[in-house]
């Protein structure tokens, strides 16, 4: 399978704004239901846990045009995990501290929170390319044997 086309960063924050959004729907889908059932902090763990898979692909595939892979899904819930800490952070401090409503304040935290979760995901999603000696290893396709010798030297 070859490898998707890269584009622009200015194209992948479009992009990850847009998946955020539909994420945050979907989070906000389940988060409403929930509140009804249980505590806000509660409900809004549980919406949160249940978004996550859906991120995962939609960021891969659509964001950073690259192909999933076990690391990397291994790997992105640090993602959530600065996504989870900030937005949890911004949700407590605006319930708590300016008295927000508990329905509006989730959406007000995850504007919050994105920058910092881009800057996280970019770099899990779509390391930066190796440059230096261990970019190039030869593959088994090289010449084995010594390396060869200099102009002066005995062969």
């Amino acid at each position: 399978m070859r490898e998707l086309p890269t584009l622009r960063p200015g194209g992948q924050i479009v992009r990850f704004a847009a998946v955020g959004g539909v994420n945050t729907l979907t989070f906000y889908a389940c988060y409403l239901p929930l509140h009804r059932l249980l505590p806000y902090f509660a409900a809004y763990t549980a919406a949160f846990a249940a978004s996550l898979a859906g991120a995962f692909f939609l960021h891969t595939y659509v964001t950073y045009r690259t192909r999933p892979t076990w690391t990397k899904f291994l790997l992105f819930p640090l993602t959530q995990v600065t996504n989870y800490g900030v937005q949890s952070a911004g949700l407590v401090a605006l319930v708590g501290w300016c008295g927000l409503d508990t329905a509006v304040a989730p959406l007000v935290a995850a504007l919050c929170a994105l920058p910092f979760t881009y800057l996280v995901s970019r770099r899990i999603l779509r390391p930066p390319a190796r440059t230096g000696p261990t970019a190039a290893r030869p593959g088994p396709s090289a010449q084995a044997g010594p390396p060869p010798a200099r102009s002066g030297e005995a062969a």
